[in-house]
């Protein structure tokens, strides 16, 4: 579980290719400091495990499902990366809950930049939207992140305000329009879809 604060902006710097999956090493010396073989960290809002680690780099493998889910299947040498350690039970709840499990591809759609701020829009795949809402939480390449507007399109898209910490502590702040960023819907709102569409049928033994 993660919270979509990022700790750090990474690197990757070693793609070996497995054919139906990739070894991924990635400079994080932040996250790696206290790192054990097993634990989790979060690369671009995806939850990878970590497998080996040594002088500030990490090694984690990347299933093929991770591969057709999200953009690290384009990860290469020098890429930036988003980088989180998992939260602990005494840590603070900064951002929103967040697991680490891509949702989708989002494509930034335009980038308004203002003296302080940027306002981003995404476009998302349509079956993505029923998750989103103005003021609701989502998690763009593991940044957690409040929908200013939800845009019903076509292009369905939302879109997000940067602040100045935001810009400068993670890779959105610059990221170009035309880019693929992994999209994390709020667990919440899957939930209680789930909920409504197969509701129970007897009560739950007390």
């Amino acid at each position: 579980m993660f919270t979509g604060i990022v700790e750090e902006r990474g690197k990757v710097v070693g793609v070996d290719d497995l054919g139906d999956s990739v070894r991924l090493s990635v400079l994080g010396p932040l996250v790696t400091s206290d790192v054990s073989t097993g634990d989790s960290i979060a690369v671009n809002g995806c939850c990878l495990t970590v497998v080996a680690h040594s002088d500030g780099v990490f090694t984690a493998d990347v299933m093929l499902e991770s591969l057709r889910r999200t953009s690290l299947s384009a990860a290469a040498p020098g890429t930036p990366v988003n980088l989180e350690r998992a939260v602990t039970a005494s840590g603070r709840m900064g951002g929103h809950l967040v697991q680490g499990h891509v949702d989708g591809i989002g494509t930034v759609g335009s980038r308004d930049r203002s003296t302080h701020w940027d306002l981003l829009r995404i476009d998302v795949p349509p079956e993505l939207a029923r998750y989103l809402a103005p003021k609701g939480s989502v998690a763009v390449d593991g940044v957690s992140l409040t929908v200013v507007d939800v845009v019903d399109g076509p292009p369905t898209a939302f879109t997000v305000s940067l602040i100045p910490a935001t810009l400068t502590s993670t890779t959105l702040g610059a990221v170009a329009v035309g880019a693929a960023v992994n999209l994390e819907v709020d667990v919440v709102a899957k939930y209680v879809e789930r909920l409504l569409i197969h509701p129970a049928t007897e009560e739950i033994p007390r």
